[in-house]
């Protein structure tokens, strides 16, 4: 069997500058790969390996496009230390008379001896 080209051949040759732009369009304004592909008519898998060459080259990074700015933190040792965090967890204290007393383990040792006393003289 013979088989026969039609048309005009569509081998054409891309310089990294161009593969480039084609490759780092990918995203903007929310263009996806197949958008992309489709607009300079080429396959999707085309666009993929332009990515893994330009990336073995050295010319094209993901993060291309980011953009750091200067951060302004103050140092650990400017920063007083914080109380400790513990855990709350329910606590249940059986009083003498058989009387029960539920509250947070957060609770403040001044507030929880003056509920306690409230409920002993009740």
């Amino acid at each position: 069997m013979r088989g026969e080209v039609l048309g005009i051949e569509r081998r054409r040759r891309w310089s990294d500058e161009e593969k480039l732009a084609i490759v780092s369009s990918v995203g903007i304004d929310g263009a996806t790969v197949t958008q992309v592909a489709q607009r300079h008519e080429v396959r999707r898998q085309q666009v993929y390996a332009w990515r893994h060459e330009l990336k073995k080259k050295g010319l094209w990074s993901p993060d291309a496009g980011a953009i750091f700015l200067p951060v302004d933190l103050p140092a650990i040792e400017d920063m007083a230390p914080g109380p400790e965090t513990v855990p709350s967890v329910p606590v249940e204290l059986r009083l003498v008379g058989g009387r029960c007393l539920r509250f947070d383990s957060a609770m403040e040792a001044a507030v929880l001896t003056r509920l306690i006393r409230a409920v002993e003289k009740a």
